[in-house]
């Protein structure tokens, strides 16, 4: 159980030994403070020569290959390597991350240079066209980019002495840049006769056009202009690799090893030849040279760094050494000093001081070295090399003591015994061999038990056994020293290890992930004493693990800055010290291990320091084990929204299908109807998955919303408005600081994220283009310029924008885990913070990119999955909601302190001037002093607290809470149950909307002469809803099923409900009373139908394909209809009421006689002439028609035929209400559409007279009543957004949108002006608040009875 959580303890890196020399050039500067910055592996240093004191730099994710200094010398540019690779900017001395410019190269960045004045960063790509490309960095803007050359580009600078010019520089080639505008033209540099054509390695800008550049052949190229006026031959005896403009002149330096030093006209002033100075050696080569003042800064091909003073130029000081280029593998403590040592490929030895910090001796041997050890004594060193053999060399002086090979193949692997007695030697030939040290290393046993590769060894305490792994993933078990095998696990279960390397084991089971290649774990070693264990991998991460550890997939600290597989991981003799070494950027690191106790003060000194070390996030499981999570956001995460087909997929789709739509259209199709319909109002709101998505706009109305629509309701006349531009479910909203703007994002396969004005309802701005599947978080900055967006995609980007110019300043990705919400800091716009599972990470803006830090909770807490989050009264104060009831209170990142504020999830909360509201799953509203020291006032949501005039029920007491907002002297209060409240602050609630709770919605039925309707759901509640002017919620009953369909009697008084099990109910329509109910079926019921005139019969199908009819007086059932092939979804009665037209999951169309059941075939021309009492059939010549070209894809899922025969109304899998002429025969009829649901529409049926249309959404729970605008009457407006109108004849398209596309008119492009003043309400909308008095309000009698008179006066009946 130990590996539950991470341990307490940490890393820090504390040195870095090496210099990345190889395959790169110019990456070595003095900073202005006098420090040296260079790079190595995926880190920046910054080195103090004064104080022997290196700061790291660790943004980058990947081997760093190019360094520019900015011409302040105190910001330095970075750029990597990678499949998205990156540049940081970043301060040498605080070493913290200003800029990120990402999203334009791939592959790699192989140069960077800074402007004259700093303001502009010109980089080279490593990808096939080597695109050149100049940034505004500081606002993480591209500016210009344009192929650079065919071939590699080594060089790039800027003219200093002429504006917005650049020359660069590679193979075979030298270009002039000029940027004008943001187009970037090349000139190629013309060699003529003055010199051969050849590859140039580095340059200089002069002034007077002058440019100086450095040949491969050692000579340099004099530049005029774009043409070569003059070479300086034999400049060097090699390549010059690099060339460094200063004050008093230049300085290159080359393959030969030397420096030179020119004046300003390229006149030679001295040479220094670094191979003939006392550190010396043939071969060396310098990759970089940097001349300030009397001091020189050199960096060699070997990664060494030397800085040489001018006045004793023989006399080097060599300040860093490391490894060459080779894989590094071999890596071995002192028992009892604190001392390294490590082999590489180079065919060196090295042996580091951990204090001190430096090479202290270097052997170099004949072979690659491969693995190394130290004996008990510290007095001899085994090496293991590549071809086999091995030589043991004594420590003090680095003779050899003896040199056996008895292999083939590399060594991988060697271990003294503790007692000093044996080594055992394991070779890539699957054996391990052991050798007695006292007998002059003589062979005493061989162990033979694997069949790969030995990887790892450990001997146990006593000496007496050998445990070793392979390749395998195999681990066996040897007795010594004669190397037999232990096939029993008895003998060897009480064994103590002296000390445990071995990636496989029960021990160390938990460094795997639960899905993993055996082979990616390189090294582990165990601290016995501090109950922890160190793991390298393939993946360029150093873990902290507990020990043991032994469940899969535990949990762990994770550290960054090796660039690729790290071969090689121990303690210190004294387990101070962690030392890894990089196989491929062959560096050596040493980490400082902070114990638990230590960690605190670390904390209290320098809180940057112990962060920074390590950006490393926690384990990828996380910090530690929180509780179960609440069942409420357990469901939530499961949610995905993803489609399988999205709106946006429908042109391709229909293009595919173009060859039936040809052969289709030849016949004359139906025009669409002259009706057409207008969205009046939604019963509804998404708090199910939503949070915060509820506010008041600036003239009090109140905006929110449901399935793909945006709602403004004005509570004093109970009327809405919609925002139609969205075409899936919306998930998430918010409003802009001065209430009349709303952003709004949605699902889709490119959401889009819509800022919209709430008073003319029109789009502002749409943003696309950079989320996956859907929007699920958005926030504007305090100033209302900017807007931030979570997706959620794999990596829940985070987007920040400028919303008006449509413009995406900074990306970044926010965590493997979901974002439940964002929020820009009111203070500092860069800022933000996100919450989400076991997720609270505080962001800054830095150029293009965002840099995040995790909230650190230290011992005060658990990472807890956070519901919500919100700022305070400064810039440094965040307060967030925790799933457990806490409120977290942090300061900069560090948790300060939790409150417990309610029982169960907070989902909400809101700042006030002075204090804050918060609600939660426990139904309660609590209001707390600015400190969350004190809860001020709470508010249960319960019936008894409804006013008197609260139109609507609430469904249950204690709702969970999803949004809260205040305003106009209430608190507005969204449920989870699709309610929302209105809090007055002296206590009682006013019910303004509400909807389904989650749960598909399906039954629906209007009444035979009222303008009501009914609808069950899978919420399990059947509601009677008012569809005129007072819309509202009549009456609500649990059941204790869910249902899928419903129905009224003719005369109205009775109401029949299909339920998902199989049974089905009538109620009494007034009351909702059981009168009878009847449970003959096992799968659901489907549609239920009482036969037209007296409501004789009741006909009841279900999924098992039968439809039962019972005679209602009687109770009984008397007849069964058989013969279906699949499941029933529609069934019509004929007029007299003594035939049924049934519809199957089969796409059959099936007749049978009432009330026997008896099945009849009619032919398809007779079926016309048959008088239905209803038509909800979606099949059959009669309407052929209303099936879409891409019929496969979706289905249409319901259809309703008006009472004068004339419309029919269909709705589908796409979220599509569509008009049809009736009847539609011929395929592909012409129709009107209308987008407001989000997902399918499972019903749609006209109320008694035809005046409205109400549809039902399934998964977006929404109920929408339409009014039906009739041909003669209808108002010219507009093409509202969410109307199709009629394609023209001519044009044989398919279909109604084509016409609107054309009118529409994109006023939408940048409003990069200010759309309207930023401040105050104007004087006319500061409306007075209407008294609860004047608030309308339905009295609730016998409802039935009311709306009858209401109707009857109203409509003169």
């Amino acid at each position: 159980m130990a590996a539950r959580s991470a341990p307490s303890c940490h890393l820090r890196l504390e040195w870095v030994y090496g210099y990345r020399g190889h395959q790169c050039r110019n990456n070595l500067y003095y900073t202005a403070a006098k420090e040296i910055v260079y790079f190595v592996a995926g880190v920046g240093v910054v080195y103090s020569p004064r104080e022997h004191r290196q700061k790291f730099y660790r943004g980058h994710s990947d081997d760093i290959i190019s360094l520019a200094l900015h011409p302040e010398r105190v910001l330095v540019a970075t750029g990597q390597v990678g499949k998205e690779p990156y540049i940081c900017i970043w301060d040498s001395y605080t070493v913290q991350t200003i800029s990120v410019l990402k999203d334009v190269h791939t592959h790699g960045i192989a140069c960077l240079a800074f402007d004259l004045d700093g303001q502009r960063l010109v980089s080279v790509g490593l990808d096939s066209k080597n695109a050149v490309c100049v940034w505004d960095w500081k606002r993480g803007k591209m500016l210009s980019m344009a192929p650079g050359h065919t071939d590699r580009i080594f060089d790039i600078s800027w003219d200093l002495y002429q504006p917005n010019k650049l020359v660069s520089c590679g193979v075979k080639h030298i270009k002039f840049w000029s940027l004008c505008g943001n187009a970037l033209t090349p000139k190629r540099g013309v060699f003529g006769k003055t010199g051969d054509l050849q590859t140039i390695l580095c340059l200089a800008c002069a002034r007077d056009e002058l440019t100086y550049s450095g040949a491969l052949n050692g000579d340099i190229y004099v530049w005029k202009g774009i043409n070569l006026i003059r070479t300086i031959q034999g400049a060097h005896a090699a390549g010059i690799f690099s060339m460094n403009a200063c004050e008093e002149g230049f300085a290159t330096g080359g393959r030969d090893g030397c420096i030179r030093l020119w004046d300003l006209t390229f006149k030679p002033i001295t040479v220094i030849d670094l191979r003939e100075t006392d550190q010396g050696y043939k071969g060396l080569s310098v990759r970089s040279v940097c001349w300030r003042g009397d001091h020189i800064l050199v960096g060699t091909q070997d990664s060494e760094i030397f800085e040489i003073v001018v006045q004793e130029r023989n006399k080097p000081f060599l300040i860093m050494q490391g490894h060459c280029e080779g894989e590094l593998w071999a890596l071995a403590v002192h028992p009892t000093k604190p001392l390294a040592v490590t082999g590489s490929d180079d065919r060196s030895v090295r042996i580091w001081s951990l204090v001190d910090h430096a090479l202290i001796a270097r052997c170099n041997m004949e072979e690659p070295i491969r693995c190394a050890a130290v004996n008990a004594d510290g007095i001899h060193l085994a090496l293991g090399m590549k071809d086999g053999s091995f030589t043991v060399l004594r420590v003090r002086d680095m003779t050899e003591v003896v040199h056996i090979k008895d292999r083939k193949e590399a060594i991988h692997e060697l271990k003294y015994s503790p007692d000093g007695t044996y080594l055992a030697v394991g070779c890539n030939d699957s054996s391990v061999d052991i050798y007695g040290v006292t007998q002059r290393y003589k062979k005493v046993g061989e162990c033979l038990g694997s069949l790969s590769f030995i990887t790892h060894l450990d001997w146990s305490s006593d000496s007496r056994y050998l445990q070793t792994n392979d390749g395998n993933g195999k681990r066996l078990f040897y007795r010594m020293p004669g190397g037999k095998e232990v096939t029993s696990t008895e003998e060897v279960k009480g064994v103590h290890w002296a000390s445990w390397t071995c990636v496989s084991g029960l021990e160390v089971n938990g460094i795997w992930p639960k899905y993993s290649d055996i082979n990616d774990v390189n090294s582990v070693d165990g601290n016995y004493i501090g109950q922890v264990l160190v793991t390298a991998d393939d993946y360029g991460i150093i873990k902290l693990f507990r020990y043991p550890c032994l469940r899969k997939g535990a949990k762990f600290r994770k550290y960054i800055g090796h660039s690729a597989h790290v071969t090689n991981v121990r303690w210190s003799h004294d387990y101070q010290w962690v030392i890894s070494i990089g196989g491929a950027d062959h560096s050596v690191f040493q980490w400082k291990f902070i114990p638990e106790r230590k960690l605190k003060d670390a904390l209290h000194i320098a809180p940057q320091e112990s962060l920074a070390d390590s950006n490393s996030d926690e384990s990828d499981s996380d910090l530690s084990d929180v509780p179960e999570l609440d069942s409420e956001i357990e469901q939530e995460t499961q949610l995905t929204y993803r489609r399988q087909v999205y709106k946006e997929d429908l042109p391709q789709l229909k293009e595919q299908c173009k060859e039936k739509q040809k052969s289709a259209t030849s016949k004359r199709r139906e025009r669409a109807p002259g009706n057409s319909i207008r969205l009046h109002f939604v019963h509804g709101y998404r708090g199910y998955d939503c949070r915060s998505n509820l506010f008041y706009t600036q003239i009090g109305e109140i905006v929110y919303h449901v399935a793909a629509v945006g709602v403004i309701y004005n509570r004093q006349q109970n009327t809405q408005r919609f925002y139609l531009g969205h075409d899936d479910d919306i998930l998430c909203l918010t409003i802009h600081p001065l209430k009349d703007y709303v952003a709004t994002g949605q699902v889709g396969r490119d959401p889009s994220i819509h800022i919209w004005d709430t008073e003319t309802i029109k789009p502002l701005s749409i943003l696309k283009g950079h989320h996956q599947f859907g929007v699920s978080a958005v926030d504007f900055s305090a100033d209302g310029k900017r807007l931030v967006s979570v997706g959620i995609d794999d990596s829940h980007t985070i987007v920040l924008w400028d919303w008006k110019k449509g413009e995406k300043l900074s990306i970044a990705r926010g965590s493997k885990d979901k974002i439940f919400v964002v929020k820009m800091n009111p203070y500092v716009p860069d800022k933000l913070i996100t919450a989400g599972i076991k997720h609270m990470k505080f962001w800054r803006k830095a150029g293009g990119g965002l840099i995040g830090r995790k909230g650190y909770v230290g011992t005060l807490g658990k990472n807890d999955t956070m519901m919500c989050a919100v700022y305070g009264w400064t810039e440094e104060m965040a307060f967030s909601g925790t799933s457990t009831g806490d409120v977290c209170i942090w300061r900069d990142i560090f948790l300060v302190k939790t409150v417990k504020a309610h029982d169960g999830p907070v989902f909400s909360m809101h700042a006030l001037e002075k204090g804050f509201v918060t609600g939660g799953k426990d139904g309660i509203v609590a209001l707390w002093d600015d400190s969350f020291e004190r809860c001020l006032k709470t508010y249960a949501i319960k019936r008894a607290a409804l006013a008197p005039g609260s139109k609507g029920l609430l469904l249950e007491d204690n709702p969970s809470i999803r949004a809260i907002s205040l305003g106009h002297g209430h608190i507005l209060v969204g449920t989870k149950n699709g309610e929302i409240l209105e809090v007055d602050k002296s206590g009682p609630i006013t019910l303004l909307v509400q909807g389904h709770m989650e749960g598909e919605v399906w039954g629906l039925a209007t009444h035979p002469y009222l303008p009501i309707c009914a609808t069950v759901s899978d919420d399990k509640t059947l509601r009677i809803w008012d569809l005129s002017p007072s819309h509202c919620m009549l009456a609500v009953r649990k059941l204790k099923k869910g249902g899928r369909c419903c129905c009224f009697s003719p005369d109205g008084k009775a109401l029949a409900v299909g339920l998902n099990d199989g049974s089905f109910l009538m109620a009494n329509a007034d009351t909702l009373e059981d009168l009878v109910s009847f449970h003959h079926r096992k799968d659901m019921i489907s549609d239920i139908r009482f036969s037209p005139g007296s409501g004789k019969y009741l006909a009841v199908a279900s999924h098992d394909s039968f439809i039962d009819i019972y005679n209602v007086l009687s109770s009984k059932r008397v007849g069964i209809c058989k013969g279906a092939t699949s499941y029933i979804t529609h069934i019509d009665w004929d007029i007299r009421g003594k035939l049924l037209q049934v519809n199957t999951g089969a796409k059959e169309q099936l007749f049978f006689e009432a009330p026997r059941g008896k099945k009849q075939t009619i032919p398809s021309m007779e079926v016309e002439k048959i008088a239905w009492a209803s038509w909800t059939s979606v099949l059959g010549l009669c309407c052929e028609g209303i099936w879409p070209v891409i019929g496969e894809v979706t289905d249409v899922t319901a259809s309703c035929l008006t009472n004068d025969k004339m419309v029919l109304a269909t709705g589908d899998d796409l979220g599509f209400v569509k008009l049809f002429r009736y009847p539609t025969k011929g395929k592909f009829g012409k129709f009107k559409r209308y987008v407001a649901h989000s997902a399918h529409v499972t019903n749609v049926r006209w109320t008694y007279d035809d005046s409205m249309l109400v549809t039902l959404g399934g998964t977006d729970m929404s109920l929408m009543v339409w009014t039906n605008e009739m041909e003669a009457y209808r108002e010219k407006r507009p093409c509202d957004s969410e109307e199709s109108d009629i394609d023209s004849e001519e044009d044989g398209g398919y279909d109604s949108d084509v016409t609107r596309e054309n009118e529409i008119s994109y006023t939408i492009r940048a409003l990069s002006t200010n759309i309207r003043p930023m401040f105050g309400i104007k004087p006319h909308l500061q409306q007075k608040e209407p008294s609860v008095d004047e608030r309308q309000g339905v009295v609730r009698l016998s409802w039935l009875g009311t709306v009858a008179q209401a109707c009857h006066r109203g409509s003169g009946l």
